[in-house]
């Protein structure tokens, strides 16, 4: 091989090592999720965005799982309503995504958006989340089922027409939320799980 040969051969070779080291960095800036705060601001954002201006503004009971107790915990959080009753659950469920602000446990990723909201006229709530759902859950029968029905009572609570509420993932039936909590059918509210004041 002659010297010029080899001399271009070592450039490519720097070229390729330059440019793919550029590609990972790339890449670890475009698909890495982004930070927890950025995430909580977004589903901010989203509940202030869906808050109406003149309507009516009421303390709303959310509930939050407390997984050392077994239960979902109450937490008020004041609420501006929007008129029609499918925007005022997807006001609840960002709300949840928001966090508790008292400590306690997180039902959804910050970074779950709702797709779309349904309500039937028997009272059942369609309810497609994103696939981010199922991202950074804490697994477990316990940690799924608080969460799911920190959720349901939450919605059913503070929208009286909704009787029920039918997850869908990505606009379609899901078996579980992550092998435990089966979702197949919908989910009636259970004051059981709450954590009495007494």
């Amino acid at each position: 091989m002659t010297r010029r040969a080899t001399i271009f051969f070592v450039f490519v070779l720097v070229a390729l090592g330059v440019g793919g080291f550029y590609l990972h960095s790339l890449s670890k800036r475009v698909f890495v999720e982004p930070p927890r705060a950025e995430e909580a601001a977004r589903a901010q954002l989203s509940q202030i965005a869906l808050q109406p201006n003149n309507g009516t503004t009421q303390l709303a009971t959310l509930y939050f799982p407390a997984l050392d107790e077994g239960k979902i915990m109450p937490e008020s959080r004041s609420l501006t309503w929007a008129q029609a009753d499918p925007d005022r659950i997807r006001q609840v469920v960002l709300a949840l995504a928001e966090g508790s602000h008292q400590g306690y446990g997180r039902v959804l990723p910050a970074s779950t958006s709702v797709r779309a909201v349904f309500l039937s006229a028997d009272g059942t709530a369609f309810l497609d989340l994103s696939s981010d759902m199922l991202s950074d859950f804490e697994p477990g029968i316990e940690s799924e089922t608080l969460a799911i029905y920190s959720i349901v009572d939450s919605i059913t609570l503070n929208i009286p027409s909704v009787k029920r509420v039918q997850f869908l993932i990505q606009g379609q039936e899901v078996e579980t939320l992550d092998g435990h909590a089966d979702l197949t059918t919908p989910y009636v509210p259970d004051p059981t799980r709450v954590k009495s004041s007494q």
